[in-house]
């Protein structure tokens, strides 16, 4: 199963979060974080190769859905594979 990487996108591994911060073609810079609700993590830069073999077992969060007025209609829950 090949896994598209974006920026931005979440993942959640043994009750820690992963948010990608930047992606270019072989590096890229994630943060870790405990709680969606709280900003603070510690951010790492490794290459793609390490950063997939750290997703092994992850699961990706399905992006939050915004309408016009700016409401957030659905919150992160795991996607459909």
């Amino acid at each position: 199963m090949a896994v598209k990487l974006c920026q931005g996108q979440v993942w959640k591994k043994d009750g820690q979060y992963v948010r990608i911060v930047r992606l270019e073609r072989l590096e890229v810079e994630y943060k870790s974080l405990d709680s969606l609700a709280s900003k603070a993590g510690t951010k790492t830069v490794t290459s793609k190769k390490d950063f997939c073999r750290l997703l092994k077992g992850a699961h990706r969060l399905s992006a939050r859905k915004k309408i016009p007025d700016g409401r957030v209609i659905s919150e992160l829950k795991p996607s459909a594979p």
